[in-house]
């Protein structure tokens, strides 16, 4: 499929200035750093926004000198959910708001529109607030997600296939490891009231079993065609949020 090869998307943080266009679509992947159960990596959130981000800036047209720019991830999120946990760097709304803010305003100057593609679903009510902030200020930003339509919400079958196929060599064994698997809607409450590790020690929210590579990359496929497609339609709601309107809404992830 085309993205196989994210090399060959245009890496903001390699290039040399005169090299970036001005008035270029940059992407802003947006992830966290926060526990992902006994098997995945703190950096799950990021590597999945940062390889969407990459493979979606290949699939979109654009003429060969003016690439989508792809931006370094922001890797800190706001995952208070997660504190209880050893590992989990939190920089919360507040924060992750002006950082976003800051981000665009500082694009602003040479970039034209900006998308951030959002990996964590903590995230969301921030990027919801700094984005229609930003969009009443002028600005051509937008955010998207990187949720699956019936995904289980977190370090389940969703993210354990995805991180397999993305970067197998940080996956650990999951085996007989299952979470709480009530869907999102019946654990928020609890999570909420009591923080993910009160509600699922092992800090898995689903199951794991049968998460693979293969799967893993079906997954990715449907997550770049429908993020490419909304970026592709440039509509959005007013929470800045792009729309699909081939695709069901996803679930988002914690």
């Amino acid at each position: 499929m085309p993205g196989e090869d994210p090399t060959a998307v245009r890496d903001l943080a390699e290039a040399v200035w005169p090299s970036v266009r001005a008035d270029a679509l940059v992407l802003v992947p947006v992830g966290s750093t926060e526990q992902h159960g006994p098997h995945l990596p703190l950096s799950t959130d990021s590597v999945i926004a940062q390889a969407i981000a990459e493979r979606a800036a290949e699939v979109l047209p654009a003429a060969p000198a003016d690439p989508p720019l792809v931006a370094p991830v922001i890797a800190y999120g706001a995952s208070g959910e997660h504190a209880d946990f050893p590992g989990t760097i939190s920089i919360g709304h507040e924060a992750l708001h002006a950082v976003i803010t800051e981000t665009v305003r500082s694009l602003a100057l040479w970039a034209g529109r900006v998308v951030f593609v959002n990996g964590h679903g903590g995230n969301a009510s921030t990027l919801d607030a700094a984005i229609s902030r930003l969009r009443t200020e002028g600005h051509d930003v937008a955010w998207v997600g990187c949720g699956v339509p019936d995904g289980d919400a977190h370090a389940g079958f969703t993210e354990t296939s995805l991180m397999l196929y993305l970067a197998p060599h940080l996956v650990g064994q999951f085996d007989a490891l299952t979470g709480d698997t009530r869907p999102l809607a019946a654990l928020m409450p609890d999570l909420v009231a009591r923080g993910v590790r009160a509600v699922a020690p092992s800090g898995v929210l689903g199951d794991p079993a049968g998460a693979s590579d293969e799967k893993g990359r079906a997954i990715v496929r449907a997550i770049v065609s429908s993020v490419a497609r909304r970026i592709g339609a440039g509509l959005v709601d007013p929470r800045g949020r792009l729309l699909d309107r081939v695709a069901s809404s996803p679930r988002p992830r914690t």
